[in-house]
């Protein structure tokens, strides 16, 4: 088999980060616009609708352990063919519900056979094409996420007052089918690996000195509470924003601009695990996440807003790309493809549970303050999970220098 040229790699990540940006950003924090146009229309409350961007979310965790090995199988391009039919068809055939249980299938479908089965797929075929620096590949790739979940709802927004809110997800999932299907096109398996003396047993060898499934369970309980925390501002912080009586477009501006932001941070972060080390990286951009998610309720003005969106924006995008480069170093190669979708699972069913109970509270306080409190409290949480994980990696390499 003749190897590809190592230029094909850098297509082969642009594709992954276009096609990031259009599902993660429809199925992660696209619905935050809808919120209150479904609200108004159908007088349902704030958690219910949350719920629909929940159920998608489980959607992706379940569809991210079964794709995965579909992948292994079938090959990336026909599982990412398969995603963009899902996406483009889910999204576009929500414009004709009107029943709760219409947006939580079509939804949920969506999520498994859409988003479930392209993230995990696609980040490992980047990994697979940069034996060497593949931190700064995969925060290139994953900063196409970070795009979509900014740019779609600004566009959706848009979309919403010149369409409505129908007419806007009837675009989306036509401009989903139209762009995603040649971007899949382009996808194509990394080159093999020439298999070397002593592959199989360093195949099984982890840096942390934990066993393999002990390993899997603290990065998938770091990833569910890192996701957790996250997922509250990028649901609820435009429906935060109008509250404030700012309209839907320059709300959604703001959550534009924090995600431009992350575009940086997640290279930046991506080429600092390179450096520093994953662990490292992961811990820096959780604290940054951490420590900044519950200054969202004390901003009261829009050009406040736009001067601090950014700059959390910036950190908090450091945290995906510290996941996935943390699981590719720290999870034995020979089961990678596997656990990484158990720890990619176990992280949107944080963006599920984080952003479904920024609804709750919303509806038992009249307000964001408690949502936004408990984001912080799981961050906590997550810098002591991290922490111990980075200690305990010093500490093996200490043992093996000694």
């Amino acid at each position: 088999m003749t190897r590809p040229s190592d230029t094909y790699r850098w297509i082969v990540v642009a594709s992954a980060a276009a096609m990031l940006a259009i599902v993660m950003g429809q199925l992660v924090n696209g619905l935050s616009v809808f919120f209150i146009p479904l609200e108004q229309e159908f007088g349902w409350s704030r958690g219910s609708i949350a719920l629909i961007n929940t159920v998608g979310l489980i959607g992706v965790a379940l569809g991210g352990i079964v794709m995965g090995r579909v992948a292994d199988r079938a090959g990336i391009r026909l599982v990412c063919l398969v995603a963009a039919m899902a996406v483009g068809l889910g999204v576009g055939g929500a414009a004709f519900a009107d029943q709760l249980w219409q947006f939580y299938l079509l939804f949920f479908l969506a999520g498994a056979l859409g988003a479930g089965a392209l993230f995990g797929p696609v980040i490992a075929a980047v990994g697979g094409w940069f034996p060497a620096g593949a931190g700064l590949a995969i925060g290139i790739a994953s900063a196409g996420q970070a795009i979509g979940q900014g740019g779609v709802p600004f566009v959706a927004a848009y979309l919403i007052e010149a369409l409505g809110w129908r007419g806007a997800l009837l675009a989306l999932g036509g401009v989903s089918l139209t762009a995603l299907v040649p971007l899949a096109l382009a996808m194509r398996e990394p080159p093999p690996v020439r298999p070397m003396a002593g592959r199989a047993t360093a195949a099984r060898q982890t840096p942390t000195g934990l066993t393999p499934h002990r390993t899997l369970f603290t990065l998938s309980l770091a990833v569910m509470l890192c996701c957790t925390c996250m997922a509250v501002p990028l649901i609820h912080l435009v429906p935060l924003i109008q509250g404030y009586c700012i309209p839907a477009p320059e709300a959604g501006g703001v959550l534009f601009a924090m995600l431009i932001a992350a575009i940086a941070g997640r290279v930046a972060f991506g080429k600092l695990a390179d450096v520093i080390g994953p662990v490292g990286a992961y811990l820096a951009a959780s604290l940054w996440q951490t420590v900044g998610v519950f200054a969202f309720t004390l901003i009261r003005d829009l050009p406040m807003f736009y001067l601090f969106a950014p700059i959390y924006g910036f950190g908090y995008a450091g945290v995906m790309t510290g996941v996935l480069v943390t699981a590719r170093a720290l999870v034995p190669a020979d089961r990678r493809a596997m656990h990484m979708g158990i720890i990619l699972a176990f992280g949107w069913l944080g963006h599920a549970l984080g952003g479904y109970q920024g609804g709750l509270f919303f509806d038992l306080t009249g307000g964001y303050t408690v949502s936004f409190a408990n984001a912080a409290a799981v961050g906590v949480l997550n810098l002591m999970v991290v922490g111990s994980l980075l200690l305990r990696v010093r500490r093996q390499a200490a043992l093996a220098a000694a």
